[in-house]
């Protein structure tokens, strides 16, 4: 499997599964209004968290063209589960702010499953823990994406409780601020001293397969856009 980050909250996941030997998953993509550069993708299932610009720019996903005539990408634009490729969705809600959705709406945290390894994006989390509910349909979580940045969502103090809750194997902040971004939000570092990390040198990628995961500790991985 391997996992790259467009910036915000959109990632790029690509796995090994069914016939076609492998699935493009792309989460969150966001608009040009955002100041970062929208990249070309492609996907086979194209996830989205909720309806704000800078996380549903559908029309910027192509579908892939493959061989064999394999039906078009799978849009998920909400709670549920689903699969393609053998590749096993699942939709959570969950709300954009602290008040059960009243200030920003609601949100859908996923669940991919996938290579015998589970990620769990948060999307635009607003609630600073999970309920019980939440957290036992999320499960035992493998590589969870969390945003860190706080002004819209959780910010790293609320981050690293939820980090504690879900006790992942791998944590990949997002949604924190970059160079051109319009939106104000918190540098990674600050989540970084939360959690006790320094020194973490970014990584434009992150391969990996279900034998590296055999990690006591939780491990922070920073990706570059």
């Amino acid at each position: 499997m391997q996992i790259t980050w467009k910036g915000q909250s959109c990632f790029e996941i690509n796995a090994s599964s069914g016939k076609n030997n492998g699935t493009a998953i792309i989460i969150d993509p966001f608009g040009e209004d955002l100041g970062l550069r929208v990249p070309k993708m492609e996907a086979d299932i194209l996830l989205v968290t909720h309806s704000h610009p800078d996380h549903d720019n559908i029309k910027a996903i192509n579908p892939i063209k493959h061989s064999d005539g394999e039906p078009g990408m799978l849009i998920i634009t909400g709670p549920g589960e689903y699969e393609k490729n053998g590749v096993f969705v699942q939709g959570v809600p969950s709300f954009h702010d602290n008040k059960q959705g009243k200030e920003r709406g609601k949100n859908t945290c996923y669940v991919i499953d996938a290579e015998d390894i589970r990620i769990c994006h948060l999307g635009d989390l607003g609630q600073g823990e999970l309920t019980d509910e939440q957290l036992k349909e999320i499960g035992d979580v493998d590589i969870l994406m969390i945003p860190v940045g706080g002004g819209p969502t959780i910010d790293a103090s609320d981050a690293s409780k939820i980090v504690n809750q879900i006790e992942p194997r791998i944590v990949i902040p997002m949604h924190y601020d970059l160079p051109k971004l319009k939106a104000k939000l918190e540098d990674v570092e600050k989540f970084l001293k939360v959690m006790g990390k320094k020194g973490i040198q970014p990584q434009a990628k992150l391969s990996i397969k279900e034998k590296d995961l055999a990690k006591e500790e939780t491990e922070v991985v920073v990706l570059q856009p």
